[in-house]
């Protein structure tokens, strides 16, 4: 009984057959030599993201620091804006002078019309709505009447190229605020949760009111390194 024929027979006795085998292996190389090719990018760009993505860093802000931003113009002043990994986070400080009940005036004619046009519940403060972000006060001295929810009636749309767009909240529609809204009484050591959308503004403030602002970005529509430059050159986003 003859034995088992060898490849070199094979091929010699069925050379379609060799010349089938010869075509499968190249045909297998070269589609795992194209699968590499498409795979390896992705691989070296993924790799390079989680380089660039590690923020298991903290930021430290001491309260002389945060104080001294508050006492620079203006009513609201970023601190700093980070990556956190999944979004950005902001932290702002604003003061706010004495506010009179009842002092408010609509928006007329706004040159970026935003919010309802109408309504039967006029609270008698004006307010910002910020699309996409949300913001958690914490009063850190005075007090006042803090109106929440409802609607803004008649609001002019933050500029694209504007400091609240750019700097400090992302898109805002800004004006009176109406509807179902409530108000409280707020006072040093309060902290309120304002989601992204939800009208806010002060309808009363006896002397004053300074709060901290930590505003999440999940859409990241806030810049990812500011710091204010009051802080200096030393001051950076990753403490050592």
């Amino acid at each position: 009984m003859a034995g088992p024929a060898s490849l070199l027979e094979v091929n010699y006795a069925c050379p379609l057959f060799a010349s089938d085998f010869q075509n499968e292996n190249k045909e297998n190389s070269m589609n795992k030599y194209i699968k590499f090719l498409l795979v390896a990018p992705a691989l070296a760009v993924s790799a390079g993201a989680m380089a660039q993505s590690d923020q298991t860093y903290a930021t430290y802000i001491t309260e002389e620091q945060w104080q001294m931003v508050n006492e620079l113009p203006g009513v609201d002043r970023q601190i700093v804006s980070r990556d956190i990994g999944k979004l950005n986070l902001s932290v702002g400080i604003i003061h706010r002078g004495a506010v009179e009940r009842g002092s408010a005036r609509a928006n007329q004619n706004p040159a970026r019309p935003c919010g309802v046009t109408s309504t039967n519940r006029n609270s008698g403060a004006r307010g910002i709505m910020h699309i996409h972000q949300t913001e958690t006060y914490y009063i850190a001295s005075g007090s006042g009447t803090l109106v929440t929810g409802g609607e803004i009636m008649n609001g002019n749309l933050s500029a694209a190229d504007g400091v609240v767009t750019n700097v400090l909240n992302g898109p805002s529609c800004s004006g009176m605020i109406v509807g179902n809204w409530i108000s409280k009484h707020v006072k040093e050591g309060d902290i309120i949760i304002i989601p992204a959308g939800t009208p806010h503004g002060w309808l009363e403030v006896p002397v004053h009111v300074d709060y901290l602002s930590v505003r999440p970005d999940p859409d990241r529509v806030l810049a990812d390194d500011y710091i204010n430059p009051a802080l200096g050159s030393e001051f950076k986003i990753r403490t050592e």
